[in-house]
């Protein structure tokens, strides 16, 4: 098991696999997916390699990230890699959604076991307005299609933003009211090139929080696997709220998820200062290199990010984290 020098054990790997995306989201990507590095992506096998050495170390789950991870053509090579790798029992991916009605049932039949999808509105207009494209319908469309698919978990990433959606509170309450879905509220968080619109559009979760109570949810106490999110259930709602505060103080005491980025850099967080090689252990008919590498770096994880401080380490912007 990868454990930390604050004694935080890691089950969880966000693997990165494109930093393209086809969206161009107000608080992420407002001028498009712009290229300033060779785009030499991590191979299927560097993939696989990655995702089999952090399982030696006990990581359980694996959620495939971007940008737009379905991007790749080789997408659903990837969620075989991680089905095929002794001791991953959780396979999850994070998507815009443009193309899941289409394609949710190949994945879940090549081992994916959970989606979250960017919704960060439910006013079709106001959608567009956010990323650019007019595909609410086909979005939720394949909403649609993800439960009906029968995967185990679907939830959608909705980033709380002032100016855009903060009314929306009761829309996506209703629209939950009769689905199996879990809607995650997320804090805006400051990046590099953001710092205008963070200005202006954070909406700290504590808020949605408070109505929530007020209005009969309550909390549901998870276990330390569970990672940072708070969720909330209600009686007469099939669906859950979760509410990902980052700004919270004790944020990072429950952090069990360690990532790798598209070019094969470790961040240890995801608002690292720096990102470390790992890719020319990758390749290797041994992974003896990369497990050993793995033990030495958790040792030099740091307690916390410090967002609440300023810090937004090298995140130039969001699409770096990967959702």
């Amino acid at each position: 098991m990868l454990v930390d020098p604050a004694g935080r054990e890691f089950s969880y790997l966000r693997l990165s696999i494109t930093d393209v995306c086809n969206f161009k989201c107000v608080y992420c990507l407002p001028n498009g997916y712009q290229c300033d590095h060779d785009r030499d992506f991590l191979s299927l096998n560097e993939i696989s390699n990655t995702i089999k050495a952090f399982a030696h170390h006990g990581i359980k789950k694996v959620r495939i990230t971007g940008g737009e991870p379905t991007l790749r053509k080789d997408f659903i090579d990837v969620i075989r890699a991680a089905k095929d790798t002794t001791g991953i029992s959780q396979i999850a991916a994070t998507t815009n959604g443009f193309s899941l009605q289409k394609n949710i049932n190949d994945w879940v039949n090549a081992g994916l076991s959970a989606i979250n999808v960017s919704i960060d509105s439910f006013d079709p207009r106001m959608f567009n307005s956010i990323t650019g494209h007019d595909k609410f319908a086909s979005v939720m469309r394949g909403i649609d299609a993800a439960v009906d698919s029968g995967i185990s978990s679907v939830k959608i990433n909705s980033v709380l933003m002032r100016q855009y959606n903060a009314s929306e509170l009761d829309t996506f309450l209703s629209w939950l009211k009769h689905r199996p879905v879990t809607i995650r509220f997320i804090e805006l968080m400051q990046t590099n090139d953001n710092k205008d619109f963070f200005d202006a559009n954070h909406l700290s979760g504590e808020s949605i929080k408070t109505k929530l109570l007020q209005k009969g949810w309550q909390r549901i106490i998870q276990d330390a696997s569970a990672g940072p999110a708070q969720e909330f259930s209600h009686p007469d709602y099939q669906g859950n709220i979760g509410l990902i505060m980052p700004y919270s103080n004790d944020f990072c005491s429950t952090c069990n998820r360690l990532r790798v980025s598209s070019l094969g850099n470790l961040h240890l967080c995801l608002f690292s200062e720096e990102g470390i090689s790992l890719r020319e252990h990758m390749n290797s008919d041994s992974n003896e290199a990369l497990i050993a590498l793995l033990s030495r770096y958790i040792k030099t994880k740091k307690p916390s990010h410090l967002l609440q401080q300023g810090n937004t380490g090298i995140t130039t912007n969001l699409s770096m984290l990967g959702g």
